[in-house]
C-alpha cells in the first residue's frame, strides 16, 4: 500500500497539498491571506486533476482560483472599503446556494457523460456541485460555507481513493476535520460580533 502511495504521487501533489493545508488553517483562523497559499494550491491541482480525467474537478479548481481572487478582494475591502464581517447566510443566499449546487451538478453531469471520458460522472459532478456552492459562501464569509464544503468532502474521499490520489483523499479528511472547527470558531465570531 505505501509503495503505491508514493509510486503514486507526484510533486504537484505534495506541493498542492501542502499549499492547501496552509490555506484552510488560514481560514479557519479568519486570515484572508488564505487565498493567497490558496492560489499557489489550485495552480498545482488544476494539473493533477486534468492528469487523473477528474474533469469537474479541474473545472472546480478553474472557480476556486476565480473566487480565490474575488474572496481575497471581498474579504479585504467588500462594498464597505473595510474587512467584510462573518454573517449567517439569509434567506436570499440560502435560495441561491441551492440552485448553485442543483445547477452545477446538472450541468457537470450533462457535460461529463456526454462529452468525456469521466468514469465518474455522478461523484465527480456530486463533489463539485456542494464544492461551488461551499466556495461561494466562503467568498461572501457566510459561515454555512463549512457545511456544504464539507458535504463535498465526504464525497470526495473516496472518489480521490479510487483515482488513487492517496494524498488528496489525506488532505480531503484533513479538510473535513478543519471544516468542522472552523464552523464553530466562525459561530463564535459572529456571536462575538453581536455582542459589540
Amino acid at each position: 500500500m505505501m509503495q503505491e502511495f508514493f509510486q503514486h504521487t507526484t510533486w504537484q501533489e505534495w506541493l498542492g497539498v501542502f499549499f492547501s493545508v496552509v490555506q484552510v488553517l488560514l481560514a479557519r483562523k479568519n486570515n484572508s491571506n488564505n487565498y493567497l497559499f490558496g492560489i499557489a494550491a489550485i495552480s498545482l491541482t488544476l494539473y493533477v486533476m486534468i492528469k487523473s480525467l477528474l474533469y469537474a474537478e479541474f473545472t472546480l479548481n478553474l472557480y476556486y482560483l476565480v473566487m480565490s481572487i474575488y474572496g481575497w478582494l471581498y474579504w479585504k475591502f467588500g462594498k464597505q472599503q473595510a474587512e467584510t464581517k462573518i454573517s449567517s447566510t439569509n434567506n436570499t443566499e440560502k435560495a441561491i446556494t441551492l440552485g448553485i449546487v442543483v445547477g452545477t451538478f446538472v450541468l457537470f453531469w450533462f457535460f461529463l457523460t456526454h462529452f468525456t471520458n469521466s468514469d465518474v460522472p455522478i461523484w465527480d459532478s456530486l463533489v463539485s456541485a456542494f464544492a461551488w456552492a461551499g466556495m461561494w459562501l466562503m467568498a461572501r464569509r457566510k459561515v454555512e460555507n463549512w457545511i456544504l464544503l464539507n458535504i463535498s468532502n465526504i464525497i470526495s474521499i473516496p472518489l480521490m481513493i479510487h483515482k488513487h490520489l492517496y494524498l488528496y483523499a489525506v488532505l480531503t479528511s484533513f479538510l473535513f476535520t478543519v471544516a468542522v472547527f472552523g464552523y464553530f470558531e466562525w459561530k463564535k465570531i459572529i456571536n462575538s460580533q453581536k455582542n459589540v
